[in-house]
């Protein structure tokens, strides 16, 4: 089983790219907003 700063590092890249590759302002958005929570996780578990 993976860990969890492995599962959010992974998601984050994909969120990324998403996010790159949106065709609307809205999904771009909602991609950003997952990014910016994926960091934050990230953050906590490194801290």
């Amino acid at each position: 089983m993976e860990s969890d700063l492995r599962y959010y590092t992974r998601r984050l890249g994909a969120e990324k790219l998403a996010a790159a590759r949106a065709v609307t302002t809205e999904a771009r958005a909602r991609r950003l907003q997952l990014v910016a929570s994926y960091e934050r996780k990230i953050e906590l578990l490194t801290a």
